[in-house]
């Protein structure tokens, strides 16, 4: 007997799709269902406006900016490279590009490390002028935005190839340069994939943990951003650890919220 429809908006499912989706549904909602149920109301407020909670915080808030600003700057120009260009080894720039994507953080980390800790490739050139770079605020924004790039250059790609060439190549022959064919037609045609790739960034900056431990360490208001303190929180202050980690899930709701927003499409 063939599979019974199922009818709506999008088209027909078969019925057993449901069961896996509702399975991986459960997968998900389940442990963020169990944390909320854990969270302190009352102790709520208090637990997340302690000086530890609030440093923490408020460090996440301005690397996780400035990290995103440096995504923003290097990769808006490699999402265009991969997406308007041809060259030879094209496949190995853009796999190298995108390896944070599926490296372990603390991997990056140590590679962070031996690249600008004081006797790395480059650190130890820079240690030379007194320039420390590792276990420094600058690590961490450096951390950050190396896990982080990788989700602003796919988001961008995908949206610069869906966009297509075609308005671009009748401002040229209009006479139009490159800057301002990038800046008045490129830019605004793939804006909601560019604000997409920018808050995923953002919310990837904001829960990064492995390559900043790894690379900046914990110092209170120097490194230890909000994940690292939920994870030294969990030793001494279980509630606390929860209440900051019921936060951090709130603000990934939103920032999904605002990056899966449907957009008229210019």
């Amino acid at each position: 007997m063939p599979d019974s429809p199922s009818h709506s908006s999008g088209g027909s499912l078969p019925t057993w799709v449901f069961v896996p989706a509702a399975a991986g549904l459960l997968l998900v909602a389940l442990p963020l269902t169990a944390l909320a149920t854990r969270v302190d109301v009352g102790g709520f407020g208090q637990l997340l406006t302690s000086p530890a909670s609030l440093a923490a915080l408020r460090l996440s808030l301005v690397t996780s900016s400035m990290a995103t600003a440096v995504c923003l700057s290097l990769g808006v120009p490699l999402a265009l490279l991969l997406a308007r260009t041809e060259f030879p080894g094209q496949s190995v720039f853009r796999s190298i590009v995108l390896l944070p994507l599926v490296l372990p953080p603390v991997v990056g980390g140590i590679a962070l490390l031996y690249t600008f800790g004081r006797n790395g490739l480059l650190g130890h050139s820079l240690d030379v002028v007194g320039v420390r770079i590792a276990f420094s605020t600058t690590a961490v924004v450096i951390a950050q935005s190396f896990v982080a790039l990788p989700f602003l250059i796919l988001s961008l790609e995908g949206a610069l190839r869906t966009a297509g060439t075609r308005h671009e190549i009748v401002a040229s022959t209009l006479g139009a340069r490159p800057t301002t064919v990038l800046r008045r037609v490129t830019v605004p045609l793939v804006l909601p994939g560019l604000l997409s790739g920018a808050v995923l960034s953002f919310a990837r900056c904001l829960g990064e943990f492995g390559a900043t431990i790894t690379f900046a360490g914990s110092l209170q208001g120097v490194t230890r951003t909000l994940p690292l303190e939920i994870y030294l929180q969990r030793e001494s202050d279980v509630e606390a650890a929860v209440a900051l980690s019921f936060l951090l899930v709130v603000v990934a709701v939103l920032v999904i919220g605002i990056a899966g927003r449907p957009r008229s499409v210019p």
